[in-house]
């Protein structure tokens, strides 16, 4: 074969070659454009959701990074090349990084599932994996609570999400749980409107619902009272600190006598030192 039969191939592989260039480059743009049309439109439905903006740019990320992924292999496949091994070690590479990162993410998946269901939200006092406290960040892998005593914990997304959670800013106000022991002699019904009508005067506590006084048990002291007033999430620990304090000046200023419960001795032991304790209850 001479050179004048040469040129003419050469010609033709590099037409039939600049075709295909020209083709793929056509490809990848009109690719391009798709690709940020389709994520623009992505985007503007997650907003519609009022989804986390950090999730929604990582999820448009993923998907992007995907897309263009499958566009290279596309254009690979225009230009010939055996694309099947290509995507077989692809998968491959999914399913080895999935399972060195299952623990990350697990804890992906819970965080993105936070964001959408949103439980709690940044700021809320909450309970959840064991831990107490103020959110002060829901990330991605993990959320920081920092704690009553003012500890900042890092917890991981996936513990959250598989335990139950409870938000306590989720609701206008709560209750405060206490007792009051009171002696068997004292009139139970003056106990109980004592300490409304004390409960009541407590800065922050609410008039509704009102504060609830009931009787709640019996023991060897005598009647126990359930003390339940109602306040607003950031004045609970006030509220529980002044309501212990109204009980105790409640019941002195009554003039109340102190509940408590002794026992007799009752002879002594075999070894005549020992004193024996019997069953027998008295009041002071």
């Amino acid at each position: 074969m001479n050179f004048n039969q040469i040129i003419p191939v050469v010609l033709g592989l590099l037409t039939q070659f600049g075709l295909k260039l020209i083709g793929a480059i056509s490809i990848w743009f009109i690719g391009q454009n798709l690709i940020d049309f389709g994520l623009k439109l992505l985007r503007r439905a997650f907003r519609t959701q009022h989804i986390e903006p950090t999730l929604v740019n990582y999820l448009l990320n993923i998907v992007a990074v995907t897309l263009r992924i499958i566009l290279i292999v596309a254009i690979l496949g225009f230009f010939g090349v055996e694309t099947t091994s290509f995507a077989a070690l692809l998968a491959a590479l999914g399913i080895a990084i999935g399972a060195a990162w299952s623990g990350l993410l697990a804890n992906f998946a819970a965080g993105t599932f936070l964001m959408i269901f949103r439980p709690f939200k940044a700021g809320d006092l909450i309970s959840a994996a064991g831990v107490t406290g103020t959110v002060a960040e829901i990330g991605l892998f993990t959320t920081t609570i920092n704690t009553l005593d003012n500890v900042m914990t890092i917890v991981a997304n996936n513990k959250i999400f598989s335990d139950n959670i409870e938000n306590f800013s989720a609701n206008p106000y709560r209750r405060v749980d206490l007792k009051a022991q009171i002696h068997h002699s004292v009139n139970h019904n003056e106990a109980i409107r004592l300490l409304k009508q004390r409960i009541s005067q407590i800065p922050h506590v609410l008039n509704n619902p009102a504060p609830d006084v009931e009787i709640l048990d019996f023991n060897l002291a005598g009647t126990v009272l359930a003390v339940r007033p109602y306040c607003h999430n950031e004045d609970y620990w006030q509220v529980y600190f002044d309501t212990n304090k109204a009980i105790k000046e409640t019941f002195g200023e009554a003039g109340y006598p102190v509940p408590e419960q002794r026992y007799a001795f009752s002879g002594n032991s075999e070894d005549g030192n020992t004193p024996l304790i019997s069953s027998t209850y008295f009041q002071k």
